[in-house]
């Protein structure tokens, strides 16, 4: 940050810590003795940028992934214009899953696309009922989103907040309810 910036009070986003994605599996732990299984899927949304050098960056993590005959990994696009990219694995292994999300945000991130990244969720469910622990990358944080399953586009926030309850000892949540967006249309949900 220069002079002038910090007198004009502008100041640099933090830089997200992707690092903690790697505690999602301690808190996989937690969710599944309350009956919560991995799904085997996870994703990454992001603004897809105009021009090739976003495009090839995509490609060349979908390649990495797909180095693995475990993952695959697929490019969609939901209807409020965001690209998501979903990788699945077995759903046994949410450490492998972590490592494909944190290496799909290192490389858009380390590459100056880092403004575009939005979220990563990973998927749970119990008895027809789906749970994506979403990390907000502009804030370090996570937060739980439960689509209510007898109501289209309705949250079960009750559950939410039990989920809350119960991996706030795992991974860093976010304290403000108010960006605990709701993420229609993202992949495995």
């Amino acid at each position: 940050m220069g002079f002038l910036d910090g007198l004009l009070g502008r100041s640099k986003p933090a830089k997200a810590d992707l690092d903690v994605l790697f505690r999602v599996p301690q808190a996989a732990l937690t969710l599944q003795a309350e009956g919560f299984a991995f799904s085997g899927r996870g994703a990454v949304c992001f603004r897809d940028a105009d021009g090739r050098a976003d495009d090839e960056l995509i490609a060349s993590a979908q390649e990495m992934i797909r180095t693995d005959p475990d993952a695959s990994v697929e490019l969609l696009h939901d209807e409020f214009g965001f690209t998501w990219l979903e990788v699945t694995r077995p759903t046994g292994d949410v450490s492998g899953l972590v490592t494909d999300l944190h290496a799909v945000n290192s490389t858009l991130a380390d590459h100056g696309f880092d403004a575009g990244l939005l979220c990563s969720t990973v998927v749970f469910e119990q008895d027809g009922r789906r749970l994506a622990l979403v990390y907000l990358f502009k804030r370090g944080t996570f937060y739980p989103f439960v689509p209510d399953p007898a109501a289209a586009r309705r949250r079960d926030n009750p559950v939410e907040l039990q989920i809350r309850a119960l991996v706030e000892g795992d991974i860093p949540i976010e304290a403000d309810l108010g960006r605990w967006l709701a993420i229609w249309g993202a992949p495995g949900l």
